[in-house]
């Protein structure tokens, strides 16, 4: 069986255009019945599809994609993977939705009596131990584990006034970010100062105590905050997080002393 462009277009959400240019650089290969004929894609083209979605959702560009299911040639196995991760995320989104659905119905039952909303019940699903492979892959195990003592150790008052610190930066970044602020100005330099000083203040993180995180850690951030879509989100988009990369790259160039 195949199907039409214009078919997948519909089923997907992905442009003709975009499905032509897969086409032109490999990445998507179409079938045609006839030497003449329109594209057609067939059931292996939709599996690979899939995948490439998948993959464009993780934040890869395309050429790192290619090689992703190049190298991943059992495509059952791999969309496994990809299945177990999105379930764990399909759980951490229902919790979170869950919580809120609470703390709005408390709330309107009763607007004056927050301090009857249980802490566990309002924050269930944000749950920070979901980065902790990827935190003991880049930085570390000791940083991992530095940092979720430090978070667990704080109170249920002291965990939602950093989550309100954090989403008050993310805030701050994304609408620097809409209003086409330089990120050379100091308005935006302010901001980045902010952001340094947030992250050395936990533990566990390369340069924790000092006056600045290390410089690679910082600009490593930068580039992640662009390339992940689960930390582009935090910012507005690709653009938001964008602007924040180029402010942390200025930054760092005035911040750190010369061949640091």
């Amino acid at each position: 069986m195949y199907w039409s462009i214009q078919e997948i277009a519909r089923l997907t959400g992905v442009t003709s255009r975009t499905l032509r240019h897969y086409d032109a650089v490999g990445l998507l290969p179409a079938v045609r019945t006839t030497a003449s004929g329109p594209r057609r894609y067939d059931r292996t083209a939709l599996v690979r599809l899939q995948r490439i979605l998948l993959l464009r959702d993780l934040g890869l560009g395309l050429g790192d994609i290619a090689e992703v299911l190049d190298s991943e040639q059992d495509e059952a196995a791999a969309l496994r993977r990809h299945l177990v991760s999105l379930r764990a995320e399909q759980d951490r989104l229902a919790r979170q939705i869950a919580s809120v659905e609470r703390t709005v119905t408390a709330l309107e039952q009763d607007p004056e009596a927050k301090e009857d909303i249980m802490a566990q019940d309002m924050l269930d699903g944000f749950d920070h131990t979901r980065y902790e492979q990827e935190v003991t892959e880049r930085w570390g195990r000791d940083a991992y584990e530095q940092g979720d003592r430090w978070w667990r150790g704080l109170g249920a008052e002291e965990q939602a006034a950093f989550k309100t610190e954090v989403a008050e930066l993310s805030s701050a970044w994304a609408e620097a970010a809409e209003a086409g602020t330089d990120p050379a100005s100091d308005e935006a330099q302010a901001l980045a100062a902010r952001h340094a000083a947030w992250l050395v203040s936990v533990p566990g993180t390369p340069g924790h105590q000092r006056s600045l995180p290390d410089k690679g850690y910082l600009l490593g951030l930068a580039d992640l905050y662009v390339a992940d879509d689960r930390f582009s989100t935090n910012y507005g988009g690709t653009g938001g997080a964008t602007f924040v990369r180029d402010t942390l790259r200025v930054f760092a160039e005035r911040a750190y002393p010369a061949g640091q």
